[in-house]
C-alpha cells in the first residue's frame, strides 16, 4: 500500500512538472484573431476585473469585521431597523455597476448582431456528421468530411498534432472582408463553432442562424461542432483557411472548373478497377463511420452491407440506387442526392457490391445514376460500356 502511494506522489509530481502539460496549460480563453473577437475578449476582461474589485471588497470587508469585531474582543452588534440610508446604498450600489458593466456589454452585442453589409455570404449546413459550405452567388459548394485516418482513430498508429481537426476540404476565405454565415441543420441540432474567429451559431433544422466575422490574419483557423449531435459527434471538425484575395480568388475559379470537371466525367466510360478506387475513397470518407471499414456495420441501427441482399442481388440494383439517393425514413440514412455527386454515387455503389467478398462483378455508372434520378428506375444499359 505504501509503495502504491509512493508511484501515485511520483506521478503527480512528474505531470506537474512536464513542459507538454504546462504547454497547454489555459484558464482563460482565446483573444482570436478577429477585430469582433477582440472586442468580445475585452468585455470578458473587463467584466472579470469588475468582480474580482467587488470580491476582493466583499471579502475584504467580511475578514476585517470578522477579525476585529468578534466577541472575544467585547464587541457588540449594532442594533437597526429599517434605516433608509442602508437600503440606498444596497440598491443603489449593485445598480450603478450594473449599469457600468452593461454600458461595454452593449456596445459589443450590437457588434456581434451586426451582420448588415455583408461581402461575402456562406450557408453553412450541418449533416450527421459533415459541413457543407455553399457560397451564394459564386456557383460554389462542396463538403467538408474529416480527413483523420481511422487508423488513428483506431489506435493503431500515432496521433498527429490534429488529430480530430483536419479535414478533406476547407472553407476557404479572404482576409479583410466581412463574412456572414447562414448556419441551418439539414437533420439534427449542429453547432458552428470557430474559437478563433468568435462565431458559434446553432445550426438548427428548419431555422436559418446569422453570424459574421472579419479575419485580419492569413492562416488556418480549427474549430468543431458544438453540440452533441450524434455518436460521432466528435468527428465532425471545422478548418478555415483564410487566405489574401488575390489568391481566394484563384481558389474559387478551381472550384468552378473542378465542378465542370466532374459533369464531364459523368460521361465517361469507367472501367471496374476505375469506379472501384474512387468508391473506396468515397466509402472511407463518408460510410465508414456507420458501415464499418469491413462493411459489417454496426447492426441493428447501421445494417452490414457486406453479404447484404440490397448489395449481391442483381434485381436490388435499383433500390440500392434509391436509398443511396434518398436515404430511409425513420432509421439514420440520410439521403445523399445532395451531397454526393453522380459519379461518386455510382463508384461507391460499384465498390459497395463487388468488396469484402461480395463480387457481384456489377458496374454502375454516372449515367445510370442520371438516368435514375430523370425517370426513377434503374436500366443498366450502360454496365457494359461501365465494365470495359
Amino acid at each position: 500500500m505504501r509503495l502504491q502511494a509512493r508511484r501515485l506522489v511520483m506521478l503527480l509530481v512528474g505531470l506537474l512538472v512536464s513542459p507538454a502539460l504546462w504547454a497547454k496549460w489555459a484558464v482563460n480563453m482565446p483573444e482570436g484573431v478577429t477585430d469582433l473577437s477582440h472586442s468580445i475578449y475585452g468585455l470578458h476582461m473587463t467584466i472579470f476585473w469588475i468582480t474580482v474589485a467587488i470580491g476582493v471588497l466583499v471579502f475584504a470587508v467580511m475578514f476585517w469585521s470578522v477579525i476585529f469585531h468578534r466577541k472575544s474582543r467585547g464587541a457588540k452588534a449594532s442594533e437597526f431597523h429599517e434605516s433608509t440610508l442602508v437600503e440606498i446604498l444596497w440598491t443603489s450600489i449593485p445598480f450603478a455597476i450594473l449599469v457600468v458593466m452593461a454600458i461595454p456589454a452593449t456596445k459589443t452585442l450590437i457588434e456581434v448582431y451586426d451582420a448588415d453589409d455583408a461581402d461575402i455570404d456562406i450557408k453553412v449546413t450541418g449533416y450527421q456528421w459533415k459541413w457543407q459550405y455553399e457560397y451564394l452567388g459564386e456557383d460554389v459548394s462542396f463538403f467538408s468530411n474529416l480527413s483523420t485516418s481511422r487508423d488513428e482513430i483506431n489506435n493503431s498508429r500515432p496521433k498527429n498534432e490534429n488529430y480530430l481537426l483536419e479535414v478533406d476540404e476547407p472553407l476557404v476565405v479572404p482576409i479583410g472582408k466581412k463574412i456572414r454565415f447562414l448556419v441551418t441543420g439539414a437533420d439534427v441540432i449542429h453547432s458552428w463553432w470557430v474559437p478563433e474567429l468568435a462565431v458559434k451559431k446553432d445550426a438548427i433544422p428548419g431555422f436559418i442562424n446569422e453570424s459574421w466575422t472579419k479575419i485580419n490574419t492569413p492562416g488556418i483557423y480549427r474549430g468543431q461542432c458544438a453540440e452533441l449531435c450524434g455518436k460521432d459527434h466528435g468527428f465532425m471538425p471545422i478548418v478555415v483557411d483564410a487566405r489574401p484575395m488575390d489568391e481566394y480568388q484563384e481558389w474559387l475559379e478551381g472550384k468552378r472548373a473542378e465542378a465542370e470537371k466532374i459533369k464531364e466525367l459523368t460521361q465517361k466510360d469507367w472501367t471496374m478497377d476505375e469506379l472501384m478506387t474512387r468508391g473506396e475513397e468515397v466509402y472511407t470518407k463518408v460510410c465508414v463511420a456507420c458501415h464499418q471499414a469491413n462493411g459489417q456495420g454496426i447492426p441493428p441501427m447501421f445494417p452490414p452491407l457486406k453479404g447484404n441482399a440490397i448489395a449481391v442481388d442483381r434485381d436490388k440494383i435499383g433500390r440500392h440506387i434509391e436509398v443511396l439517393l434518398y436515404g430511409v425514413k425513420g432509421t439514420a440514412m440520410q439521403a445523399f442526392k445532395d451531397q454526393l455527386s453522380e459519379v461518386d454515387m455510382a463508384a461507391v455503389i460499384t465498390y459497395e457490391r463487388n468488396a469484402w467478398g461480395n463480387n457481384t462483378k456489377e458496374v454502375v455508372t454516372p449515367r445510370d445514376i442520371l438516368d435514375y434520378k430523370k425517370d426513377g428506375k434503374y436500366t443498366g444499359q450502360y454496365s457494359s460500356e461501365g465494365g470495359k
